[in-house]
C-alpha cells in the first residue's frame, strides 16, 4: 500500500510516503518554485507556539493530542512540534497501524532534533523542549476529532535504518526505525514565563492526564528585584486542572535572602503567586532573616519576596518575628488567626 501526502511552504515540499512495511511515514525535502505557504495538519492555534528560532516560511513537522476531561468536559491540547527543518539534525516519523495490528492499534510518531530549538511540546503554560520525545496516540473514539495518548520524552536520538532489525516485532523496528532515550540530568527544560525548570525526563500518560518530569529539578526566576532559584525532586504538569507543582523537598530561595521549604508548590508564573504545602508533620516554612513562618499553606508573592499563611482547617500557623523593620515593608506578613469571610 503506498500514498502521498504533500504539505507545501514557501520554496520547500514534503513527500509523505506510506509504506506498507510498518506503516511507515517519513518526509522528504527537495527545492520547488516558490508558493504562497500552506498550514499543515493539524492545524494549531498561533498563541498555543511559543516563537520558533527558525527561519520565516520554514516547515516544521506537528503532532497534537487532544485530552477531553472528565471533570469539566472541556478539551485541552498537547502540541509536539520538531523545530528543526535539516534532515541531518533530526528526524521525524509516524508508525501506522497495519491491516494485521489490531483495529485499537496506536500510530507511534518519533521527534528527534540535536539543533538549537530541540523538540518542543507545549503542555497548559509550559514549553518544554527536549532532543527526543516518543509520542503514542490512541485511536479517536466514535464521533470525536482527535485523541488522547503518552509522551516519553528525554535526551537521546533517533535514525533510520537501511531495513527492520530481524528478529524484532515491535512497532518502530518493523518501520525501520530506532529510538534510543538517554535520559540525563538538566536536558528537559521547562519554560513558563520567566520561569526556567530542568530535569531529565518527562513522561506523560492518558490514565491521569498527568505529565511527570524526574529530576533533580533545578530552578530559577529572574527579576530585577530579587530573582529566585530552588531544587524539587519533580515536576507534576496537570493538564485537567491546569496546575504545575514542584513536588518532594522543595526550596526556594532569593537573592534577597528568603529560604522557603515545602513538601509542594503550586506554581503561576503568570500571576506571580506560588502556593507552598506542608504536611501535619513538617508544615511549610519560610525565613528570611530572624523572620520565620510556618504554616499548612503559604501564599509566596514572587514579585515582592513576601509571604503569608493559610490556616488549614484543624492547623496551626507558627511564626518568630525581629522587631525593627522599616515600618510599612514587613518581608513576613502573618494573617490573622482565622481567614477573612470571602
Amino acid at each position: 500500500m503506498t500514498g502521498q501526502r504533500w504539505t507545501g511552504a514557501a520554496g520547500r515540499v514534503t513527500v509523505a510516503l506510506l509504506l506498507g512495511l510498518g506503516g511507515v511515514v517519513w518526509g522528504q525535502t527537495q527545492p520547488v518554485p516558490s508558493a504562497p505557504a500552506r498550514t499543515t495538519t493539524p492545524q494549531v492555534p498561533p498563541e498555543d507556539l511559543a516563537p520558533a528560532p527558525e527561519q520565516a516560511g520554514a516547515e516544521q513537522s506537528s503532532l497534537e493530542l487532544v485530552r477531553r476531561s472528565e471533570k469539566d468536559g472541556k478539551s485541552r491540547r498537547i502540541l509536539i512540534v520538531k523545530t528543526g527543518t535539516q534532515d541531518d539534525s533530526g528526524v521525524f516519523v509516524l508508525c501506522q497501524p497495519t491491516e494485521d495490528d489490531p483495529e485499537d492499534a496506536p500510530t507511534l510518531a518519533v521527534f528527534s532534533e540535536t539543533g538549537a530549538g530541540g523538540v518542543r511540546l507545549t503542555i497548559d503554560k509550559n514549553v518544554i523542549t527536549v532532543p527526543l520525545a516518543v509520542v503514542t496516540q490512541l485511536p479517536p473514539k466514535d464521533g470525536q476529532e482527535g485523541s488522547d495518548g503518552r509522551v516519553e520524552a528525554s535526551a537521546g536520538t533517533a535514525r533510520f535504518l537501511d531495513e527492520p532489525p530481524p528478529g524484532k516485532t515491535d512497532r518502530l523496528s518493523r518501520c525501520a526505525v530506532e529510538a534510543a532515550p538517554k535520559p540525563a540530568a538538566d536536558t528537559v527544560l521547562v519554560t513558563q514565563g520567566r520561569t526556567e525548570l530542568r530535569g531529565q525526563k518527562l513522561v506523560y500518560d492518558s490514565a491521569d492526564g498527568i505529565a511527570r518530569i524526574d529530576g533533580p529539578i533545578t530552578f530559577k526566576r529572574s527579576s530585577d528585584k530579587d530573582a529566585l532559584s530552588g531544587t524539587s525532586q519533580r515536576i507534576e504538569v496537570s493538564v485537567d486542572d491546569e496546575k504545575t507543582t514542584l513536588v518532594g523537598n522543595v526550596v526556594l530561595n532569593s537573592e534577597g535572602g528568603r529560604v522557603s521549604k515545602a513538601a509542594r508548590v503550586e506554581y503561576d508564573d503568570a500571576s506571580n503567586i506560588a502556593r507552598l504545602y506542608g504536611t501535619p508533620e513538617q508544615p511549610a516554612q519560610s525565613v528570611k532573616g530572624g523572620d520565620t513562618l510556618s504554616a499548612g499553606t503559604i501564599l509566596y508573592d514572587l514579585d515582592r519576596n513576601e509571604v503569608r499563611a493559610v490556616k488549614p482547617e484543624g492547623g496551626t500557623i507558627t511564626g518568630e518575628f525581629v522587631e525593627g523593620e522599616a515600618a510599612g515593608t514587613p518581608s513576613t506578613a502573618p494573617p490573622p488567626a482565622t481567614p477573612p469571610n470571602p
